[in-house]
């Protein structure tokens, strides 16, 4: 994967598991995840078996996300660290899951908050090494 960010044309051509993957390295990188907020919170999808929180790499990206009825949606960056401290823990005691970067027709992939967060422990792991 590419530790150079890439725009969000490059983002909606690729699969889902290339934009998970995408996601935690940026993630790691820029010590932040995106999501969309709104008067009530943070946004949730549904999806046909799931609730879920959509995450984004970037602001870029979360603010392509952001159209039609979530067009009055605000990208909101949170500490990668109070993700892992707090997020990925409440979601899960929640009964929620994280949708990693949908785009445009594109879903995203469903993932267990827990899942994500012990692939993002191990990219921090790994970029700790290379320092």
């Amino acid at each position: 994967m590419t530790s150079q960010p890439l725009d969000c044309q490059q983002l909606a051509q690729m699969s889902d598991q290339q934009r998970f993957e995408y996601f935690v390295e940026q993630s790691v990188i820029n010590k932040e995840i995106w999501l969309l907020t709104d008067e009530h919170g943070c946004v949730m999808l549904n999806t046909e078996d799931e609730d879920c929180v959509p995450v984004w790499p970037s602001l870029e990206a979360a603010e392509a996300w952001a159209t039609d009825e979530w067009q009055d949606c605000e990208a909101q960056p949170i500490a990668l660290k109070t993700w892992q401290m707090r997020w990925s823990d409440g979601l899960e005691e929640d009964g929620f899951f994280v949708v990693v970067c949908p785009m445009g027709e594109q879903e995203g992939l469903v993932v267990d908050p827990q899942d994500l967060a012990k692939e993002l422990t191990k990219a921090i792991k790994k970029q700790n090494r290379k320092k």
